[in-house]
């Protein structure tokens, strides 16, 4: 079950966590263990929300969220399934709301108390409220119908939000909004233009000092969708190194749907990459529609984008350093003893010849 503390803005675990909840969240709780009158206020109440989309019939029809496509100025009518899964009575409030991507990409909804101006403000349900109140006892569950109405002037593309049930759980000092969404993804006919662009993409090299084959490049990437159709994505990224030779194999990865209009900053890494100074990381971004409706779905453009940055191979610099290091000082040295060596040649030849000048003279004198 998703379950969270409302605040200015509330932050959901994505559309797959949303369908998740609403599918188990309604499967019967196992009745708990009754204590006895004197262990009562041992076992406290626990709270249990779920939301389920149905059908016709009222019961679960399989979907794990609510997908339309209409025409502006047209209306849709659905059903939803409120239930507590919890251990004591508990009050309600189901409402509609709109979507949007936290700054880490995170699918979210407004907060109780802020006022949705899309997706969220079409529905009404059969009373003509935009929200309904009421309490169920453990186990119990509520069926409830409701209107989407199209506005005639509705802009094309995707419009998405969720339909939220709460229940607030008094504290002593801090109150606990528990909140459990079902998404709803609206999409209104006329020109889509599915796109997803990078708008920032920067590199930096990971590794340790002493090891140069072993490292990694830690990518940091902004994406926005300027179009109006939601998109998640699957990328590839990979690093080259000189005169294009790949530095490690292509790594897979993804991101989650990202709405029209919004931005989010991602991280990802790519391991095993060696020291090689020169390092031209990339990454390929293949967008497509999250929809289990194949009607929905689009053909979206590739995005690729790269960078450079450097792993500096510290280690072998450092012996290369070493290396230069000895290399000079075993030539300075050698320098210095062929140095010393011509000097005492020339000690030798100017003694030698000395001694030579010296017999020479004594011979001489000796003669005459």
């Amino acid at each position: 079950m998703l379950s969270f503390t409302s605040r200015r803005r509330l932050p959901a675990l994505g559309v797959a966590l949303l369908a998740l909840a609403a599918t188990l969240a309604l499967l019967p709780p196992t009745a708990p263990a009754r204590a006895d009158d004197g262990d009562a206020a041992a076992t406290p109440a626990t709270v249990g929300v779920a939301t389920r989309p149905a059908g016709e019939d009222g019961r679960p029809d399989g979907r794990s969220r609510f997908t339309y496509t209409a025409d502006p100025g047209q209306t849709v009518t659905d059903r939803v399934l409120v239930g507590n899964t919890g251990t004591a009575r508990q009050d309600f409030t189901v409402y509609a709301t709109d979507a949007f991507n936290g700054g880490d990409g995170a699918f979210s909804l407004l907060a109780t108390a802020d006022t949705p101006t899309a997706v969220g403000a079409w529905l009404r349900f059969d009373d003509g409220s935009d929200r309904v109140k009421f309490s169920l006892e453990p186990d119990e569950v509520r069926l409830l119908s409701f209107t989407i109405a199209f506005p005639a002037d509705a802009t094309p593309g995707d419009h998405v939000g969720g339909l939220v049930a709460s229940v607030v759980e008094e504290g002593q000092q801090v109150s606990v909004d528990r909140r459990v969404a079902t998404s709803i993804f609206a999409r209104v006919s006329g020109d889509l233009q599915p796109a997803l662009s990078i708008t920032s993409y920067d590199a930096s090299y990971e590794g340790d000092w002493w090891n140069p084959f072993s490292g990694s490049v830690k990518l940091h990437y902004t994406v926005s969708n300027p179009g109006n159709v939601a998109l998640a994505a699957n990328l590839t990224s990979g690093v080259a190194t000189w005169f294009g030779i790949p530095a490690t194999g292509l790594q897979g990865g993804s991101i989650p749907m990202l709405l029209p209009g919004n931005t989010a900053t991602y991280e990802f890494t790519v391991g095993g990459v060696g020291q090689w100074l020169y390092l031209n990381p990339s990454t390929v971004l293949n967008p497509f529609v999250d929809s289990p409706d194949s009607s929905q779905q689009l053909t979206v453009s590739p995005i690729t984008r790269d960078t450079v940055t450097f792993g500096v191979p510290w280690m072998l610099l450092i012996l290369l350093a070493l290396a230069a290091v000895i290399f000079l000082l075993l030539r300075w040295r050698r320098r210095r003893d062929e140095e010393r060596a011509r000097e005492w040649v020339d000690y030798m030849e100017r003694a030698t010849a000395a001694e030579a000048e010296g017999l020479a003279g004594a011979a001489k004198s000796g003669s005459s």
